[in-house]
């Protein structure tokens, strides 16, 4: 039998962009062993994967280990009794090239150095293989598909998502119309549009198609979120704290979801909501969303921070995108179905 370790430590969009890896490596190895190793953070989303036999909590800012994790040398010597066939960085740091390697897998599958973030990992891998011109995350992470002799580019998410009082509650709400996502957070102060903003593209919803909106917030958000509602007018209210799976599941039953760049925007994707997304200093043809209809708003061209977390301009460049023109995507995505 066949057994496989994938090595994507987080962060949240980027475990998500790595579950159609997964899914293609479990429909081509069926009765395969496919462990993956994450952070303590993110086990919860690896947990909905179906088809992972085992999530590895890993942090190696804590070799000692802590909640919800094994000391970490510990943990290594057990996955080098698996003898995995191999093991894949989806990550591309040396950190996770070091990981992959230390697991003992027969080969270690990882980014030609010109698709890494730190090229030195490359001489942690046994092999290669070349994305070529795919330029989503998405791609790229199947493209190491090859390395196990075959090729499959769909995207699919086989999420099992539980039932929760928390979602139950949210949807019983703003039934039978729906509600519109609002996540205005992000982990780079240069991919937040201003709250002012969300908030009168929450009004505007609302008094168009009669939709109100709820506002999401992770940890220290939450003052942000209130100031979203605030500028809302009663448009839009707070959320109630969630964990991963309840957003996954709040996320699958909202009508629309306004976003940046972000963990949250991802999760909805990979459940197939509507989506429109603002960018600014990060690409949407390498991040954004994918299905065919989803609406991506960039300001990438025109910034001077690409893929930096702090902004070199006063304004962000985000920040140039209109209230106007976001509306007139939400109107895009609305008017179809898919």
């Amino acid at each position: 039998m066949n057994s496989f370790l994938i090595v994507r430590l987080g962060s949240l969009g980027d475990i998500v962009h790595a579950i159609p890896f997964a899914a293609a490596l479990r429909a081509r190895f069926e009765h395969a062993r496919i462990d993956w190793m994450v952070d303590p953070r993110y086990t919860d989303l690896v947990d909905l994967v179906d088809g992972i036999d085992r999530r590895i909590a890993v942090d190696p800012r804590h070799p000692s280990g802590g909640p919800k994790r094994a000391p970490l040398l510990r943990t290594l010597r057990e996955l080098r009794r698996e003898r995995y066939d191999a093991a894949f960085d989806l990550q591309g740091l040396v950190k996770s090239a070091v990981l992959a390697r230390a697991a003992g897998a027969r080969r270690v599958v990882g980014f030609p150095r010109r698709h890494l973030r730190e090229p030195l990992a490359r001489v942690l891998y046994s092999v290669a293989p070349d994305p070529g011109h795919a330029a989503h995350v998405i791609y790229k992470n199947l493209a190491l598909l090859a390395a196990v002799g075959f090729e499959d580019r769909r995207v699919r998410f086989p999420l099992r998502i539980p039932a929760s009082p928390t979602v139950e509650s949210v949807v019983h709400r703003f039934a039978p119309d729906g509600f519109v996502l609002i996540n205005p957070g992000a982990a780079w102060p240069n991919k937040r549009w201003p709250a002012a903003c969300f908030g009168a593209v929450a009004a505007a919803i609302r008094a168009t198609y009669g939709l109100r909106s709820l506002v999401l917030w992770g940890p220290g958000e939450k003052p942000l979120a209130h100031e979203v509602a605030d500028a809302a007018a009663g448009a839009a209210e707070v959320s109630p704290p969630t964990n991963i799976p309840e957003l996954t599941g709040i996320a699958r039953a909202a009508r629309l979801m306004l976003s940046g760049d972000t963990g949250p925007m991802h999760l909805a994707a990979a459940v197939g909501t509507p989506l429109v997304t603002l960018f600014g200093p990060t690409r949407p043809e390498r991040n954004g969303p994918w299905a065919l209809y989803d609406e991506a708003l960039s300001r990438v061209d025109h910034c001077a921070c690409v893929y930096e977390r702090r902004c070199r301009r006063d304004v962000p460049c985000i920040q140039d995108i209109g209230v106007e023109e976001v509306l007139a995507a939400v109107a895009r995505r609305l008017s179809v179905h898919g």
